[in-house]
């Protein structure tokens, strides 16, 4: 089990990395970075550039996803085809920088145009993640797969689909707790079951990233919110 000394630097190291990923994101949206005319590899080619340069950042726990239009139904384990991006486009980046041997997992939707339905489902994401943080907050033994439910339910209140197979997961140290399709309690999930607020096999404090991925009614295209849930 780690000392309470171990934790207070666990949970420092994750809220750095946030931070970073944060003022990362910061700049990709300054630099307009998201911009009709150029592919989604490119514009992910470019975020791992800017990343290098500003923190000299060569590593990511899990592939760097820049994903527009209708490429933006698809969750992280798919892998649609490259898309330029268009002049009217949603589009989201989802990246998992390693700082200084810390993951981070972040991800934020950008608005090309005036389309007000894509206006609203980017409006919408941080109400609903900070709705789901708050629920996980005041739920001291809630368990994945009810974090899960409840960010369906709210998605859905809100007048849109949930578009992700899982609504977060275990973070920390890089390499983190392995999580794999069998090991469904690493996930907020259906089927998750035991308490979010446990120790890992190594006697660590668990640690979670919430993602919200919405999809507006028409399936037509969606949007993702993610960061840290729970320091």
């Amino acid at each position: 089990m780690s000392s309470p000394t171990d934790e207070a630097a666990r949970v420092a190291g994750l809220r750095d990395a946030q931070a970073k990923a944060e003022r990362l994101f910061d700049e990709i949206a300054a630099r307009g970075l998201i911009r009709a005319g150029i592919g989604e590899r490119a514009v992910s080619d470019e975020i791992r550039d800017l990343a290098n340069d500003m923190f000299g950042l060569t590593k990511h726990w899990h592939k760097r996803i820049v994903r527009a239009g209708p490429n933006t139904l698809n969750t992280a384990r798919e892998n649609p085809p490259d898309r330029v991006i268009a002049a009217d486009d949603i589009a989201f980046a989802d990246f998992g920088p390693i700082f200084e041997d810390w993951e981070a997992d972040f991800g934020r939707t950008y608005v090309l145009g005036d389309d007000p339905v894509k206006l609203a489902i980017r409006r919408d994401l941080p109400v609903l993640w900070r709705r789901a943080c708050d629920h996980f907050h005041a739920t001291p033994d809630i368990t994945g797969e009810e974090l899960f439910d409840y960010v369906v339910a709210i998605s859905e209140d809100a007048g849109w689909h949930f578009g992700g197979a899982i609504a977060g997961h275990f973070v920390g140290e890089f390499p983190h707790e392995k999580i794999d399709g069998r090991e469904i309690d690493s996930y907020v999930a259906p089927g998750s079951h035991l308490p979010m607020r446990r120790l890992d096999t190594q006697g660590r404090v668990c640690h979670w990233i919430l993602e919200v991925h919405l999809v507006d009614p028409t399936r037509s295209f969606g949007g993702f919110h993610e960061e840290l849930l729970d320091i």
